[in-house]
This record gives C-alpha cells, sequence and structure tokens, in this order.
C-alpha cells in the first residue's frame, strides 16, 4: 500500500470515529445539527466531542475543552464545516485558531448561510490547513434532515409500518403484532427523533405513551405531536394526562375555547392548520409549522390511512417497515397490500433490511 493510500485510509478512519460521535444526540440537538469531533496528535485519538444536547456547546468546543493533554498541533477532524459566525456562543473557528490547531478536516459544508464555506477562509488565514471532502457521500446521508431543514424549510420524515406477513396492520385480537426487538428498535428510533407525529385516531385506539422506554435513553423521549382536526383528544389519554415536561403539542382547525383552555391547563400546546381540499389538515402546513417550531426530524407512527396520506403526497423521506413472520389471516384488519407494492413500485429508493429474529425490518431510503 503506497505512502498516500495510507494516509487516505486513516483520514478516513478518524472521520468514521468523528461521525460516530455525531450519531450520539442525533435529533435532540435543537435547531443545531448533530457534529461529532476528533482530535488527533501523533496519530493518536487525544480527545472527541459531539454537539450537546439541545444543541450547546458544540462538538469542537467540547472536545477541545475535554482534553486532558495539550491540543497546540494538533489534527480535528470534524464531520461538518465549524461555525464561523456569533451566535449565543462565540464561533468554533475562533476556538481553534486560539488553541493553535495545525489543520482542520471537515467531511461536508454547512448549508447554513451564516457559516457556509467561510471557515475556510478565517483558517487559513491563521496559516491553519484545510482539507474538505473525506467521507462526504456516507456524511452527506447523515445530515439530510439538516440539509432538507436548510434548503427546503421542511423536517425529515421517516414513517413507521408495522405489518403482518400478509400486510394487516391492525391484530383484532389487541396483541403485538411485531416481536419485542422490532418494539425496541422503535425505541431506538423515537431517540434519535425530535418530534413523534401521530393522530388523534391512534390516541383513541391505542392510548400510546408515545416515549422511548430503553434504559439510559428516557430523556430522549421527543416531542409528541397529535393531529387532532377536531380536539377530540382525550384528556384522560396517557400522552395529557403524563405530559409533565410540556412535551405534548396538538394541531387542530375546528375551534373549541373550551378545550383549549383545558388542554393549555395541562401544558398541552395548540396550534391551528388550514385544512386541504378534502377538509383534512393539510399535511405540508403540518410540516412547515413543525419546522417553524424548531424540530427538524420527524417519526410518523399513526394509522396506515395517515401514513398512506403522508406517503401520497410525497411528504416521506424514510419509510421503515417492520415486518412479522406471521400471518393474521381472519384475525388481521387494514391491509395495505395492494397500495405497499403500487407505491414502491413507482419510487426510486435505497433499500436496507436488517433481520430481527422472526421479524424483518426493511428500510425504504426514497431519492
Amino acid at each position: 500500500m503506497s505512502t498516500n493510500q495510507n494516509s487516505n485510509q486513516k483520514h478516513k478512519f478518524f472521520m468514521d470515529l468523528a461521525l460516530q460521535q455525531a450519531k450520539i444526540n442525533l435529533g435532540n440537538t435543537n435547531k443545531n445539527p448533530s457534529v461529532g469531533c476528533v482530535i488527533v496528535k501523533k496519530n493518536s485519538v487525544i480527545s472527541v466531542g459531539s454537539t450537546s444536547f439541545n444543541g450547546r456547546p458544540h462538538a469542537e468546543h467540547n472536545a477541545i475543552s475535554d482534553s486532558k493533554v495539550s491540543i497546540s498541533n494538533s489534527e480535528l477532524y470534524v464531520t461538518l464545516e465549524p461555525c464561523s459566525h456569533y451566535g449565543k456562543t462565540p464561533p468554533c473557528t475562533k476556538k481553534i485558531i486560539k488553541n493553535k490547531i495545525k489543520k482542520v478536516y471537515f467531511s461536508i459544508k454547512d448549508p447554513d448561510k451564516r457559516s457556509y464555506n467561510k471557515s475556510i477562509k478565517k483558517l487559513k488565514k491563521s496559516d491553519i490547513k484545510v482539507n474538505i471532502g473525506i467521507n462526504s457521500k456516507t456524511v452527506s446521508d447523515f445530515y439530510k434532515s439538516y440539509i432538507l431543514s436548510k434548503e427546503k424549510k421542511l423536517p425529515y420524515v421517516t414513517c413507521k409500518l408495522a405489518i403482518s406477513k400478509d400486510f394487516y396492520t391492525i391484530n383484532k385480537r389487541k396483541e403485538w403484532i411485531t416481536n419485542l426487538y422490532s418494539r425496541g428498535r422503535t425505541h431506538l428510533m423515537r431517540s434519535s427523533n425530535d418530534v413523534i407525529l401521530t393522530s388523534s385516531k391512534t390516541i383513541k385506539e391505542d392510548n400510546p405513551q408515545l416515549n422511548c422506554r430503553i434504559n439510559g435513553l428516557e430523556k430522549f423521549s421527543p416531542t409528541k405531536i397529535i393531529l387532532d382536526n377536531h380536539l377530540k383528544v382525550s384528556l384522560n389519554s396517557n400522552v395529557i394526562r403524563n405530559n409533565h415536561k410540556k412535551k405534548t403539542i396538538i394541531f387542530y382547525n375546528k375551534t373549541n375555547t373550551n378545550k383549549i383552555k383545558m388542554l393549555n391547563n395541562n401544558n398541552v400546546k395548540t396550534y391551528k392548520i388550514s385544512l386541504n381540499k378534502e377538509g383534512n389538515l393539510d399535511l405540508k402546513n403540518v410540516l412547515v409549522k413543525i419546522h417553524q417550531l424548531g424540530f427538524s426530524r420527524v417519526l410518523l407512527e399513526c394509522g396506515a390511512k395517515l401514513s398512506m396520506s403522508f406517503l401520497s403526497e410525497n411528504l416521506v423521506n424514510d419509510l421503515k417497515v417492520f415486518i412479522s413472520n406471521k400471518r393474521l389471516l381472519k384475525n388481521g384488519n387494514g391491509c395495505i397490500k395492494n397500495y405497499f407494492k403500487t407505491f414502491i413500485k413507482h419510487k426510486k429508493y435505497k433499500k436496507e433490511i436488517v433481520n430481527l429474529f422472526d421479524d424483518k425490518l426493511i428500510s425504504y431510503k426514497i431519492k
């Protein structure tokens, strides 16, 4: 292997480590992107950092501040271009320059106009070498939600479906369709999204808690947004009664002053959303409002009808289908076989399959 190949492999390795750091708080960094940073000296990692819970401090700040050894003349690997503007905190470029880091490697440029392509000039002016593009394809895919948020002012939507082997979405016996491992994976997905979007019908029929119940990840439970046109949600439902952290929001259209007052008294925020031609909440406007509220990653957990509406309107970026190894036959309801096969046939997507013992998870990343 040539010296150049060795060098490329080294840079890829350290950027991969930075990406793993970025994944730690994905979906939990508020309006800021989840960034990972690795500081290297003499080919050894001396410090790592990720964007903090709720978005501050940034990854570079954490990695520099947490280092137990001098970082002078070190190399810094970061997944996203370091910020160069003053916001609520000073820019990361200033901290990098102040600590005399000699080389900065970042994978992709920050789509935020305040930072886009601006750090390079500042760093080079202080004699810091800059390299861009390591693992750019992988890192760009990781930042799809952030890029979508900046470019189209929309959140990234992941639609989760659980179906039997014969494509039913409801078990008439009120039993789980999928197994324990599939349900555990769902909780993990919740922890990396900042919103769970559902309907008042799902709340009424299932009375779910819609939180993350994995030990150690409970604090990453997303905000719950309920589409409830006529404000029918019960005040005794789990999501209302357990709303101690003010993490439930309702989108409605038909005003009911008394019900809104009672919801507000339970720390539930309410927002009026316009209707579409069919008289239902306009789903595109729902997503626009979610973005305006500062959220960027949405996990759609609802019934088949609403899921299909989001899919039909091309508002889904990532479709996650958990498929049981069992058939429901006469105990099944809500079959989506024809719609699902037609939808997939007419979409361009990247397909990934994960085996979950007797279940399997098929991901369709829609292009």
